[in-house]
């Protein structure tokens, strides 16, 4: 066997020729075959799933441009929230700003009367007091007159015009000494 296996040699390792021949024929028909009926199915789902693929593709470009133009519109209304924000806090404290000045204008206002009051009731009671001072410096006056010319000065018009002579003297003395 070994002889016969050197005698042959590589030959050995080919078929004969009508098993070549016999061995394409049914190859072609098996690729005819496998060509007419299942390579469409093949080509059908391989069709369907890059349909698939493409759609699904398709959509997240579109649903990646729609987050996209969400994102800008987020920003955009962000950014138009803190305008506003910084709005309202520049009103809001341009209206404290006002509320404290009208505060302080009227708690000015409202002292300047205060002290306005008190000027004029210290002016009144101070006239009230000169006047009853007056009156009483008359009629002291008056009785230490009518001690000193001894008899008593009744008349209301002569002591009128002796109260009125001596406050003028008072007041002319107070002048000249001042």
């Amino acid at each position: 066997m070994y002889a016969l296996a050197v005698g042959k040699g590589i030959k050995l390792f080919i078929p004969p020729i009508y098993d070549i021949f016999w061995s394409l024929v049914i190859l072609v028909i098996l690729a005819v075959f496998f060509y007419k009926f299942f390579m469409p199915k093949f080509q059908a789902i391989f069709d369907e799933r890059s349909s698939k693929i493409e759609g699904n593709i398709q959509k997240a470009a579109k649903a990646r441009e729609e987050a996209d133009q969400a994102r800008k519109q987020y920003q955009d209304q962000l950014g138009k929230a803190r305008v506003e924000a910084s709005q309202i806090r520049d009103d809001a404290r341009a209206e404290a700003s006002r509320i404290v000045a009208d505060a302080r204008t009227r708690a000015e206002t409202e002292a300047n009367q205060i002290t306005e009051n008190a000027q004029r009731s210290l002016k009144t009671q101070q006239q009230q007091a000169l006047v009853s001072l007056k009156g009483e410096v008359g009629t002291l006056a008056t009785a230490l007159a009518g001690k000193i010319l001894g008899s008593q000065l009744q008349d209301d018009a002569v002591q009128s015009s002796m109260i009125d002579s001596i406050i003028a003297d008072q007041g002319s003395d107070k002048r000249q000494a001042g």
